[in-house]
Protein backbone atom coordinates (compact mmCIF):
# COMPACT_ATOMS: atom_id res chain seq x y z
CA UNK A 1 0.00 0.00 0.00
CA UNK A 2 2.32 2.38 0.77
CA UNK A 3 4.61 1.55 -2.55
CA UNK A 4 1.62 2.31 -4.22
CA UNK A 5 0.67 5.93 -2.31
CA UNK A 6 4.47 6.44 -3.41
CA UNK A 7 4.38 5.85 -7.01
CA UNK A 8 0.64 8.05 -7.11
CA UNK A 9 2.25 10.83 -5.42
CA UNK A 10 5.38 10.73 -7.65
CA UNK A 11 3.10 10.79 -10.45
CA UNK A 12 1.27 13.85 -8.91
CA UNK A 13 4.41 15.77 -8.32
CA UNK A 14 5.75 14.85 -12.03
CA UNK A 15 2.79 16.05 -13.41
CA UNK A 16 2.55 19.36 -11.24
CA UNK A 17 6.70 19.75 -12.09
CA UNK A 18 5.36 19.91 -15.63
CA UNK A 19 2.88 22.12 -15.99
CA UNK A 20 4.85 24.42 -13.60
CA UNK A 21 7.90 24.42 -16.36
CA UNK A 22 5.59 24.93 -19.27
CA UNK A 23 3.71 27.89 -18.03
CA UNK A 24 6.82 29.21 -16.88
CA UNK A 25 7.62 29.42 -20.77
CA UNK A 26 4.47 31.71 -21.46
CA UNK A 27 4.16 34.09 -18.28
CA UNK A 28 1.50 36.56 -19.11
CA UNK A 29 3.23 39.49 -20.93
CA UNK A 30 -0.28 41.54 -21.19
CA UNK A 31 -3.98 40.92 -19.80
CA UNK A 32 -6.35 41.99 -22.34
CA UNK A 33 -9.37 39.56 -20.51
CA UNK A 34 -10.80 41.98 -18.77
CA UNK A 35 -11.48 44.56 -21.46
CA UNK A 36 -13.49 45.48 -24.60
CA UNK A 37 -12.36 47.44 -27.73
CA UNK A 38 -14.72 47.99 -30.21
CA UNK A 39 -13.51 47.76 -33.32
CA UNK A 40 -14.45 47.05 -37.00
CA UNK A 41 -13.61 43.92 -38.80
CA UNK A 42 -12.66 43.76 -42.80
CA UNK A 43 -16.51 43.53 -43.63
CA UNK A 44 -17.47 46.67 -41.89
CA UNK A 45 -18.36 44.68 -38.75
CA UNK A 46 -18.85 45.94 -35.33
CA UNK A 47 -16.26 43.61 -33.33
CA UNK A 48 -15.06 43.74 -30.14
CA UNK A 49 -11.16 42.63 -29.21
CA UNK A 50 -10.32 40.27 -27.39
CA UNK A 51 -13.68 38.89 -27.21
CA UNK A 52 -13.60 37.59 -30.96
CA UNK A 53 -11.19 34.95 -30.52
CA UNK A 54 -11.82 34.46 -27.15
CA UNK A 55 -11.56 30.13 -26.85
CA UNK A 56 -9.02 30.20 -29.09
CA UNK A 57 -5.38 30.95 -29.05
CA UNK A 58 -4.30 33.80 -31.35
CA UNK A 59 -1.77 35.21 -33.60
CA UNK A 60 -2.25 38.83 -33.47
CA UNK A 61 -0.28 40.88 -35.98
CA UNK A 62 0.20 44.55 -35.68
CA UNK A 63 0.50 46.29 -39.07
CA UNK A 64 -0.32 49.60 -42.00
CA UNK A 65 -1.44 48.69 -45.35
CA UNK A 66 0.65 51.14 -46.42
CA UNK A 67 4.05 49.70 -45.06
CA UNK A 68 7.05 49.02 -47.91
CA UNK A 69 9.03 46.76 -45.45
CA UNK A 70 8.14 45.03 -42.59
CA UNK A 71 4.50 44.64 -42.23
CA UNK A 72 4.01 42.18 -46.14
CA UNK A 73 7.08 40.25 -43.97
CA UNK A 74 5.00 40.05 -40.85
CA UNK A 75 2.06 39.03 -42.73
CA UNK A 76 3.46 36.24 -44.88
CA UNK A 77 5.03 35.30 -41.71
CA UNK A 78 1.75 35.00 -40.54
CA UNK A 79 0.18 33.04 -43.59
CA UNK A 80 3.12 30.83 -43.19
CA UNK A 81 2.08 29.83 -39.71
CA UNK A 82 -1.32 29.53 -40.51
CA UNK A 83 -0.68 26.86 -43.15
CA UNK A 84 1.65 25.20 -41.00
CA UNK A 85 -1.23 24.06 -38.87
CA UNK A 86 -3.69 23.46 -41.10
CA UNK A 87 -1.21 21.22 -42.44
CA UNK A 88 -0.45 19.96 -38.70
CA UNK A 89 -3.96 19.63 -38.25
CA UNK A 90 -3.76 21.97 -35.27
CA UNK A 91 -7.42 23.97 -34.85
CA UNK A 92 -8.99 26.87 -32.61
CA UNK A 93 -6.05 29.33 -33.41
CA UNK A 94 -7.33 32.47 -34.76
CA UNK A 95 -5.32 35.10 -36.99
CA UNK A 96 -5.56 38.93 -36.92
CA UNK A 97 -4.10 41.73 -38.61
CA UNK A 98 -4.67 45.40 -36.60
CA UNK A 99 -3.94 47.94 -38.16
CA UNK A 100 -2.09 51.08 -36.51
CA UNK A 101 -3.24 53.58 -39.46
CA UNK A 102 -7.23 53.82 -39.23
CA UNK A 103 -7.38 56.92 -41.03
CA UNK A 104 -6.25 55.41 -44.09
CA UNK A 105 -6.82 51.26 -43.59
CA UNK A 106 -10.79 51.66 -43.94
CA UNK A 107 -12.29 47.71 -43.92
CA UNK A 108 -12.31 48.06 -48.02
CA UNK A 109 -8.73 48.87 -47.64
CA UNK A 110 -7.74 45.77 -45.41
CA UNK A 111 -10.55 43.60 -47.13
CA UNK A 112 -8.24 44.42 -50.56
CA UNK A 113 -5.25 44.19 -48.75
CA UNK A 114 -6.06 40.30 -47.94
CA UNK A 115 -7.25 39.94 -51.46
CA UNK A 116 -4.32 41.05 -53.20
CA UNK A 117 -2.11 38.79 -50.92
CA UNK A 118 -4.60 35.67 -51.24
CA UNK A 119 -5.10 35.11 -47.77
CA UNK A 120 -7.26 32.49 -46.21
CA UNK A 121 -9.80 34.77 -44.05
CA UNK A 122 -11.79 31.59 -42.68
CA UNK A 123 -9.53 32.12 -39.23
CA UNK A 124 -8.49 35.68 -39.79
CA UNK A 125 -9.27 38.92 -39.22
CA UNK A 126 -8.15 42.43 -40.36
CA UNK A 127 -9.14 45.13 -37.58
CA UNK A 128 -9.78 49.12 -37.70
CA UNK A 129 -11.11 51.38 -35.50
CA UNK A 130 -11.51 54.63 -33.79
CA UNK A 131 -7.75 56.21 -33.86
CA UNK A 132 -8.28 56.46 -29.99
CA UNK A 133 -9.18 53.09 -29.69
CA UNK A 134 -6.90 51.71 -31.53
CA UNK A 135 -3.82 53.94 -29.86
CA UNK A 136 -5.32 52.70 -26.72
CA UNK A 137 -4.79 48.95 -27.82
CA UNK A 138 -1.70 49.23 -28.64
CA UNK A 139 0.03 51.10 -25.88
CA UNK A 140 -1.43 48.40 -23.65
CA UNK A 141 0.50 45.91 -26.38
CA UNK A 142 3.62 47.54 -25.78
CA UNK A 143 3.35 48.51 -29.40
CA UNK A 144 4.71 51.75 -30.88
CA UNK A 145 4.12 53.55 -33.89
CA UNK A 146 4.90 57.30 -34.82
CA UNK A 147 4.41 59.00 -38.32
CA UNK A 148 7.54 59.42 -40.15
CA UNK A 149 8.46 60.05 -43.36
CA UNK A 150 5.83 61.12 -46.18
CA UNK A 151 5.68 60.86 -49.37
CA UNK A 152 3.70 61.73 -52.52
CA UNK A 153 1.91 59.96 -54.98
CA UNK A 154 1.25 60.60 -58.69
CA UNK A 155 -2.04 61.46 -57.91
CA UNK A 156 -0.56 64.17 -55.33
CA UNK A 157 -2.08 62.12 -52.35
CA UNK A 158 0.06 61.93 -49.80
CA UNK A 159 1.09 58.28 -48.00
CA UNK A 160 2.30 58.43 -44.36
CA UNK A 161 4.44 56.21 -43.09
CA UNK A 162 5.29 54.94 -39.80
CA UNK A 163 8.12 54.21 -37.59
CA UNK A 164 6.74 51.31 -35.19
CA UNK A 165 7.41 47.80 -33.31
CA UNK A 166 7.79 44.66 -35.60
CA UNK A 167 5.54 42.60 -33.75
CA UNK A 168 3.80 39.23 -33.56
CA UNK A 169 2.15 38.56 -30.32
CA UNK A 170 0.58 34.91 -28.97
CA UNK A 171 -2.48 35.58 -27.30
CA UNK A 172 -4.08 32.71 -24.87
CA UNK A 173 -7.82 31.20 -25.12
CA UNK A 174 -8.37 34.32 -22.78
CA UNK A 175 -7.15 37.42 -24.55
CA UNK A 176 -3.37 37.58 -22.69
CA UNK A 177 -0.54 38.17 -23.97
CA UNK A 178 1.64 35.22 -23.59
CA UNK A 179 4.44 35.93 -25.54
CA UNK A 180 6.37 38.34 -28.37
CA UNK A 181 7.90 37.57 -31.42
CA UNK A 182 9.70 40.19 -34.27
CA UNK A 183 7.15 39.99 -37.11
CA UNK A 184 9.33 40.65 -40.08
CA UNK A 185 11.86 38.22 -38.59
CA UNK A 186 9.71 35.70 -36.76
CA UNK A 187 10.88 31.65 -36.52
CA UNK A 188 7.75 30.35 -38.29
CA UNK A 189 8.79 27.11 -36.22
CA UNK A 190 9.38 28.53 -33.21
CA UNK A 191 5.70 29.96 -32.76
CA UNK A 192 4.15 26.60 -34.67
CA UNK A 193 5.92 24.77 -31.38
CA UNK A 194 4.48 27.30 -28.65
CA UNK A 195 0.85 27.24 -30.24
CA UNK A 196 0.69 23.80 -29.77
CA UNK A 197 2.30 23.47 -26.18
CA UNK A 198 0.37 26.56 -25.14
CA UNK A 199 -2.63 24.52 -26.10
Amino acid sequence: MIKILAKVLTLICSILLMHIACSSDFPIETDFSGDRFVLLNQDSASVEFPGLTKGNLTVLGFIFTNCPDICPLTTNNMRLIQEQLKADEVSNVEFIGLSFDPDVDKPSVLKRYAELRNLDLSNWTFLTGKKSTIDQLIKKAGVFAVPGDTSIAPDGNETIFFIHTDRIALLDERGRIRKNYFGSKANVDEIVKDIKQLK
